[in-house]
């Protein structure tokens, strides 16, 4: 069967519900779909964005139903608009449902944004004040979504550019207080950390300190971009595209040690590199974890 060939079963496939392991993982990107069928990496698992495989079927669903028959999935929204002042957007709910029924991924997961106002749509993920109006409104969506698709979300912490003077709570508190409402669980980037701290000069180490762990169910880690603003000062931007800065790689180390083994996720979106290269950042997580799952070995 040659790579492009889909299962006589591939709208019909059942899948188990794996659950994702506390290993790497990596974004699944239409680049790599071949080398991954080829040489079936030893790789915890897989996540894709339910935006890129609304349609019905074609090579796009060929290729990841092939490859979940091999790894467990999670799927990472980008388009639900958690944090938009309207109401959701019934229909893409509901066909992220489908592709929850589908694929049964060990994780389903969206961020702490808002990318929709009436009927526009924007192609970034907007920040929102920290407001009790907000906090209640975001619950409201979470409620609606975790009840919809009958599954736990976890919510991403954001990258950020601007503060809000209006915010009546600090980005921790959000978050802890949602998970607390609603029982969804907290997924924690840790570039989006590191990212934010720089822009708003705060510690990121005292940001990891403090995140309340016992609601994470998934770390993501990434690359971002260097500029300065208008005054000159260091700007970060989370785009996904290079390889896992050192600052971030030893904030992952912290966090892995007050966490434990955690399933980790390597994300590049942008200038995406050659399989190799992508599998060795997953295998540098790994490596992490492991090295912590000795070390507590050795303590007992």
């Amino acid at each position: 069967m040659s790579a492009l060939t889909p299962h006589a079963h591939d709208r019909s496939a059942v899948f188990a519900p794996d659950p994702i392991p506390a290993r790497a993982g990596v974004g699944l990107k239409a680049e790599h779909y071949a080398d991954i069928l080829e040489t079936q990496p030893d790789i915890g698992w897989f996540e894709v964005h339910p935006e890129n495989y609304m349609g019905a079927g074609g090579p796009p669903h060929a290729y990841l139903t092939r490859i979940r028959e091999l790894y467990p999935l999670s799927l990472h929204g980008v388009g639900l608009s958690i944090g938009s002042d309207g109401p959701l957007d019934q229909d893409h709910l509901a066909r992220v449902k489908g592709l929850i029924d589908r694929y049964q991924p060990g994780l389903f997961s969206e961020h702490l944004a808002w990318s929709t106002h009436d009927d526009i749509f924007f192609n970034d993920l907007l920040p929102l004040p920290y407001t009790r109006e907000t906090l209640q409104r975001v619950c409201e969506h979470i409620d609606e979504i975790q009840s919809v698709t009958g599954r736990q979300i976890l919510l991403e912490n954001p990258s950020t550019y601007v503060e809000f003077a209006q915010s009546e709570m600090s980005e921790i508190e959000f978050l802890g207080e949602i998970a607390r409402r609603t029982g969804c669980g907290l997924l924690l980037d840790v570039n989006n950390v590191y990212v934010g701290a720089t822009n708003h000069n705060y510690d990121p180490a005292a940001y990891i300190d403090a995140f309340p762990i016992e609601h994470v169910g998934e770390i993501h880690l990434g690359g971002h971009a260097e500029q300065e603003d208008d005054a000159g000062e260091p700007l970060l931007i989370d785009d996904h595209g290079r390889d896992v800065d050192d600052a971030v790689w030893a904030l992952y180390r912290r966090l892995i040690a007050r966490r434990g083994q955690c399933p980790t996720l390597v994300e590049w979106d942008n200038d995406i590199p050659d399989w190799p290269t992508l599998f060795a950042e997953a295998q540098r997580a790994e490596r992490i974890m492991r090295d912590r799952r000795s070390n507590d070995a050795a303590l007992h």
